[in-house]
């Protein structure tokens, strides 16, 4: 069975009172990049959605989708004001502190997706049974270790109190060969692939614990300050876009097949549709996209806490919500 590979990563429709404002019926279309990290995947379906379903055209937008590894989408959006990008929230601190100008618009993911699964009866159900165990994590950086971290520290430990081995982006493998008590994990991912080789685990959600940041919408403030209109129409057409998808999931796994290859395979297809609705109960949310200076402080402090990040950041210019429908 083919391997899923997922992220590890907008508001109203027309119904609840948002509509995809156009910018001008008689002009030629905007060309915009936008800028997805890793591969093509179900969970941006979303996406998908607003190019096949025509929100992003009817908004004066012609898009195009390029994959790259999230610094290099941060590095990207900061120069370039055709380029919308995606990424986590822990990326764009990062790159506003080594000067990168960068501007979140839009919070896509209203609850962090990252989790801590183990076998069940390892006695793992909560953070605090982490302490003295072996724990493995993917790379010791992005929003997995972030997690990790951000557990921890809940229950007054730190990396000291585990046995952190750093495995790879292998966790089901891991886990299932015992060469770890519990893996870091993407909340819609790594379970649902555990349960589909009958390995059923425990897990536990960062966001049941802390509120942090996840994956953004963000932009440059050149296209903000020259372009509010534009960026309004694009968040607006996105809103749609993710509304939609949450409304009709079946829908929008059909227009993913059209993106990522192996969608359609039997063998693949049932994880891959758990994973989609897994990701619509992380994006939904009584107003989309919207953000909380409360979470952005809790996600810098834990940067902060970490080393990853020296110095604080100006959070009020880090993100806005004065662009949502």
């Amino acid at each position: 069975m083919k391997r899923l590979i997922v992220l590890a990563a907008v508001l109203l429709l027309a119904a609840c009172g948002g509509t995809v404002t156009a910018l001008n019926d008689d002009t030629a279309l905007t060309e915009i990049d936008l800028l997805l990290a890793f591969v093509p995947d179900v969970q941006f379906a979303p996406y998908y959605v607003g190019i096949e379903k025509g929100y992003f055209t009817e908004a004066g937008f012609d898009v195009s989708i390029t994959h790259l590894q999230e610094s290099e989408i941060a590095r990207q959006v900061a120069t370039n004001p055709d380029s919308i990008g995606v990424i986590g929230a822990q990326q764009l601190l990062l790159g506003r502190a080594q000067g990168l100008d960068l501007t979140a618009v839009f919070e896509w993911y209203q609850r962090y997706p990252i989790a801590i699964a183990a076998k069940e009866g390892a006695g793992i159900t909560e953070p605090a049974d982490l302490a003295g165990r072996v724990v493995g994590v993917p790379i010791r950086e992005g929003e997995n270790y972030i997690g990790l971290l951000a557990l921890l520290q809940t229950q007054g430990l730190s990396e000291d109190d585990i046995d952190l081995q750093a495995t790879g982006f292998t966790q089901v493998e891991t886990l299932v060969s015992d060469r770890a008590e519990a893996v870091v994990v993407y909340a819609v991912n790594e379970p649902t692939q555990l349960e589909a080789r009958d390995v059923p685990v425990d897990v536990i959600y960062v966001s049941d614990y802390v509120d942090l940041v996840s994956n953004l919408l963000i932009v440059n403030s050149d296209l903000i300050a020259g372009s509010p209109d534009r960026v309004e129409a694009f968040v607006g057409a996105f809103a749609t876009a993710l509304r939609d998808t949450i409304d009709n999931p079946d829908e929008a796994f059909g227009i993913a097949t059209q993106y990522v290859e192996g969608l359609d395979d039997p063998d693949v297809a049932p994880i891959a549709r758990q994973v989609l609705d897994a990701s619509v109960d992380l994006w939904d949310a009584e107003q989309l996209g919207y953000s909380e200076l409360e979470t952005w402080v809790n996600t810098q402090d834990l940067l902060l806490s970490a080393d990853l990040l020296t110095d604080e950041q100006d959070l009020e210019a880090a993100f806005t919500n004065a662009f949502l429908p």
